[in-house]
C-alpha cells in the first residue's frame, strides 16, 4: 500500500495511490488516490468513498515527524571511505529537525552559510507505533513503512563544525516522499535493492541496500536501545558512495527500485 500526503489547495489530507508505479518509479498519469480519514499512524486506515486524480493534487512530505528524523552516518562502507572516514563498529547516529522536511518538488534551499552543499540519496524508515528496546528479531513490528529521503549535507560546514548537526540542520535539508510503501520487508533491502541518485539526469549515486553495513532491524534495535521512537519518527538508514556538490538551478532525483523516485530542485535561501 502506497499512502501519500497531499493537499488539493486546502488542508492536507491522506490517501492511498492506486496502480502501477514503472521503471522509473512514477506513477501512470491517470492514477488516483483513495482518500483516508485522516492520518493512518493515529486512526488506522480507513478508506473514505472519495477519490482524487493525481494530476489534481499536489503531493507533499508523506510523513511530518511529530518527535525527530534520525539520520545514521557511514552505514555504506565505500561512503565512509570517500570521506576518509573508517567503518564504524556502531551506527553512528546524529538528529536531523523535524523542520528539515520538505516534500517531493519542494525546493532544498542553498544557505548563505556555506559554499559545499551535497546531496546524499537514502533510504527512510518510517516507524509505525511508540517503542524502545526493540530486539532485532521484532523490528518489523514496529515499522510503518518506507519512503525515499535526501540527507542534504553542508559539507564545508559539517568539516568545520566536526559536528553533523548545523551541517545537515537547514531548513529544507531532509526531503522525504513520493510516499509511503507498507507492504514491504526489512528483508528486501538487506537482499538488496538498488538505489541511485541522478543530478540534473546523470547517474550520480549507484549503489545497492545490500551493501548497508548495519541493516534495517539492527538500526532500530540500535536506536530504540538509546531513545524512545514515537509514531511518525524517520530514520535515514545511509547513503551510498558517490557524495557531491548542488548548486542552485540543480535537480535531484533519488530512487530506490519499487519504492518510487524523490525529485526536488534546488533554490537560493532568500
Amino acid at each position: 500500500m502506497r499512502i501519500v500526503r497531499f493537499t488539493t489547495g486546502e488542508e492536507p489530507s491522506y490517501g492511498v495511490l492506486t496502480g502501477e508505479i514503472d521503471q522509473y518509479g512514477q506513477p501512470a498519469d491517470d492514477a488516483v488516490i483513495v482518500g483516508l480519514a485522516g492520518d493512518p499512524l493515529y486512526v488506522g486506515i480507513k478508506l473514505l468513498e472519495k477519490e482524487y486524480r493525481l494530476a489534481d493534487v499536489r503531493l507533499l512530505a508523506p510523513v511530518l515527524p511529530r518527535s525527530k528524523v534520525i539520520g545514521i552516518g557511514r552505514n555504506y562502507a565505500a561512503h565512509a571511505a570517500e570521506l576518509g572516514n573508517e567503518v564504524p563498529a556502531e551506527p553512528v547516529m546524529f538528529l536531523k529537525p523535524n523542520t528539515s522536511v520538505v516534500g517531493p518538488n519542494d525546493a532544498i534551499l542553498y544557505p548563505r552559510q556555506s559554499q559545499e552543499v551535497h546531496y546524499e540519496g537514502e533510504l527512510a524508515v518510517v516507524i509505525g507505533r511508540i517503542c524502545r528496546d526493540v530486539p532485532v528479531e521484532q523490528a518489523t513490528d514496529v515499522i510503518h513503512g518506507y519512503t525515499l529521503a535526501n540527507d542534504v549535507t553542508a559539507r564545508d560546514l559539517q568539516r568545520a563544525d566536526g559536528r553533523f548537526t548545523r551541517a545537515k540542520g537547514f531548513d529544507s535539508f531532509c526531503p522525504l516522499g513520493p510516499w509511503i510503501e507498507t507492504d514491504l520487508d526489512p528483508h528486501d533491502f538487506t537482499e538488496g535493492r538498488r538505489i541511485q541518485t541522478f543530478l540534473n539526469g546523470d547517474v550520480v549515486q549507484d549503489g545497492t541496500t545490500a551493501d548497508m553495513v548495519f541493516d534495517v532491524p539492527a538500526l532500530i534495535a540500535y536506536v530504540s536501545g538509546v531513545m524512545t521512537l514515537l509514531p511518525g519518527d524517520v530514520i535515514l538508514t545511509g547513503t551510498p558512495e558517490g557524495v557531491g556538490p548542488l548548486q542552485v538551478g540543480d535537480e535531484v532525483e533519488v530512487s530506490i527500485d519499487g519504492l518510487g523516485t524523490l525529485t526536488n530542485k534546488v533554490e537560493a535561501r532568500a
